[in-house]
């Protein structure tokens, strides 16, 4: 990409200018997860405004910062420095600088180094601002035709590298029927997918490389993953963001009457999921057919 005309740093200027940006706040400023064109016009304008940005990377967002005719001076933070760059930011928003923060990709503090920044500066009293923008987890949302139960996902992000501890966090996401959201490097892919399959027929949306001239995105049954993978070498390139569909097994109609009383009588009492827990331990009913059980029953009394 070009480095972009002075008209578009001008448009920045016209369609974000109005807000206020104090000085002596930290900017977390979301950049792009591959396209560069999906930059936005209010990030443009603050990395253009701020004193100083203080990255993960600092040729990465040199680079970043020149395809768009910026140039600002770079403060290196990230998960090795986290904690001692972030009292440097702290230090220079309290001489009344304004401070952005940007990751490689995507939104920071997110499965990405920056939480621990906010977190020092509001425990300085300072003010920490979001300027939204790309996000490989709600790209894929978008597009994967199911948010989970009433549009509600858990947000898992990267799972273990140790191969025991992975296949825990399998299990645990076998035994929740919400929709879950993770991320994944390419020289794990392969690991994760085949620990995954144990999911069975529970659907899959992968996202891969998202945004990027290699754009991949395709539904399988999670059994199914390790051989979509093994279909095209390119397939284990790249960044990777996926998500597990919520369980969608059938609710029994024949499911006897003291279960569903018990369900019942517990749904009165706990939340749903509590409910459902203590149901399947008394009856030995299936989890996931007495948590759709459960919505479905919840929804219908308040309907009524």
């Amino acid at each position: 990409m070009s480095a972009p005309s002075p008209s578009l740093l001008a448009a920045a200027r016209d369609m974000a200018g109005q807000q206020h940006y104090p000085q002596g706040a930290l900017y977390m400023v979301a950049t792009p997860i591959g396209n560069l064109a999906d930059i936005g016009l209010r990030a443009l304008h603050v990395l253009d405004l701020v004193d100083c940005i203080a990255c993960e990377d600092t040729r990465h967002t040199a680079a970043l910062l020149q395809s768009y005719g910026l140039h600002k001076p770079l403060l290196a933070l990230h998960e090795h420095n986290e904690a001692e760059a972030a009292q440097t930011v702290v230090q220079r928003l309290r001489e009344g600088q304004r401070v952005a923060y940007v990751s490689d990709a995507g939104t920071p503090g997110v499965s990405d180094p920056g939480a621990r920044l906010c977190a020092a500066v509001h425990a300085a009293g300072l003010r920490a601002l979001p300027l939204p923008g790309a996000s490989s987890i709600t790209a894929l949302l978008s597009v994967a035709g199911t948010g989970g139960h009433d549009g509600g996902f858990v947000f898992t992000g990267f799972l273990s590298p140790k191969t025991t501890e992975r296949q825990r966090e399998v299990q645990a996401i076998a035994a929740d029927p919400s929709a879950c959201v993770l991320l994944e490097a390419p020289h794990r892919i392969e690991a994760l997918a085949r620990d995954l399959a144990a999911l069975g027929e529970r659907p899959l949306t992968i996202g891969r490389e998202l945004t990027k001239q290699f754009e991949e995105v395709a539904q399988v049954a999670a059994r199914d993953f390790p051989a979509w993978l093994q279909a095209g070498a390119h397939r284990t390139r790249g960044e990777f963001v996926l998500l597990v569909h919520p369980a969608t097994a059938a609710i029994d109609d024949n499911m006897d009457e003291a279960t569903l009383r018990t369900l019942d009588l517990l749904l009165a009492e706990l939340p749903v999921k509590t409910a459902v827990k203590l149901c399947a331990e008394i009856s030995g009913a299936p989890r996931n057919a007495l948590y759709q059980a459960a919505l479905a029953r919840r929804k219908g009394a308040q309907e009524d």
